[in-house]
């Protein structure tokens, strides 16, 4: 790897300054991909994929039927799937193991799609950070929204995709036969959850950590004083099958994304923005969906686009299309759908975000 990092930076010092564009975009990159590892693989991608890990072992597959499955109440299974991930502060790509975990045990398309779309964009700390920075307004508008649209787009999704439900598939297999007690398995995934909860908060740094610290030593001792080696070994089987899965391709969006951002035309983007108009939309909900936003870097992006002339309508369209997608998740997304899933999902997110900042814009 090194090997290759120093032949790229050699090229480029022998790059003409002609081709000062693809030396940009090259550094910009590696830029990215230093921070996304250094700010969030660690501390926000590596937790969800414990997680992820724990949900395809732990979690009974006749619970996820029952809540997120086919056969659920609709209102049931998409109203816990548009919320349940309020509370954690994660981005387009740190829920992509935690939608890949509850697909695996049964949870059907739309209620998955659902969770994939909400989960960041109704996080507190981003809902709360939007309201004190951008305004009462369009908080609030984000939150509805982000709700709302995401249970347009799961029932959209589950209506185009009917998927078939055999007898057979219906079955209900047992799950690891453990032993472990149910207070046990809810302080286990409550420390995990609280991981990526306190890694979200405001807090100073120092206590950032350390609280992360505290809880990732209280995982680490409830597992070795309550589980057995095989079902440790087979937790840690699937976070590595989830980890091979997914970390090189968002490694490779992530890259691709850092490449391409230097060459948008910012200023033509930023004129066309400038209403609310539907080209305007349209054009922030494909710009939000296309790049890498990391967890509530959004927000002080839409605010210097705003101060340099953004209209509140594509304002809200970017902060709904860019926390739900970014191109490294659609890659992972891809490789879990399929080709044609993830092109319909793209679509119906860029389509309903442009929606509704349309809306949003014509109230103001």
């Amino acid at each position: 790897m090194l090997f290759w990092i120093v032949l790229v930076f050699g090229i480029l010092y022998f790059v003409p300054s002609q081709t000062d564009w693809f030396r940009t975009s090259i550094l910009s990159a590696f830029d990215l991909l230093h921070e996304y590892a250094q700010k969030h693989v660690l501390t926000c991608l590596v937790p969800a994929l414990f997680i992820a890990g724990a949900i395809a072992v732990f979690i009974q597959k006749e619970k996820v039927m029952k809540y997120l499955g086919h056969e659920a109440n609709k209102f049931v299974s998409y109203g816990v799937a548009s919320v349940s991930g309020a509370i954690l502060a994660v981005c387009s790509c740190t829920i992509l193991p935690l939608f890949a975990g509850i697909r695996k045990r049964g949870a059907g398309l739309g209620p998955a799609i659902t969770f994939l779309f909400a989960g960041p964009a109704i996080n507190i700390a981003a809902i709360f950070l939007t309201m004190s920075i951008l305004g009462y307004k369009i908080g609030l508008a984000r939150a509805i929204a982000a709700i709302s649209l995401s249970i347009v787009v799961g029932l959209t999704m589950a209506f185009i995709f009917r998927e078939k439900v055999s007898k057979e598939k219906l079955i209900i297999q047992e799950t690891e036969k453990s032993k472990l007690s149910n207070i046990t398995l809810a302080v286990f995934f409550g420390l995990m959850i609280a991981i990526l909860v306190v890694n979200g908060l405001q807090i100073s740094t120092i206590l950032k950590y350390s609280l992360m610290m505290i809880f990732t030593l209280s995982v680490i001792g409830l597992v070795l004083w309550k589980f057995k080696d095989h079902i440790a070994q087979k937790w840690l089987g699937e976070t590595w099958s989830f980890s091979k899965m997914l970390l090189p391709l968002l490694f490779i969006g992530v890259f691709i994304a850092g490449f391409i951002m230097p060459l948008l035309p910012q200023t033509l983007i930023e004129s066309l923005v400038g209403h609310n108009t539907l080209l305007g939309n349209l054009i922030a909900s494909i710009f939000g969906a296309f790049m890498y936003f990391s967890t509530l870097t959004e927000i002080p992006i839409v605010q210097a686009l705003i101060a340099k002339g953004m209209a509140s309508g594509p304002a809200l369209a970017l902060l709904l299309s860019g926390p739900s997608l970014s191109l490294p998740s659609m890659l992972v997304i891809r490789n879990v759908l399929g080709t044609k899933k993830t092109a319909v999902y793209v679509a119906l997110v860029i389509l309903y975000s442009t929606i509704a900042g349309l809306i949003f814009g014509l109230l103001q």
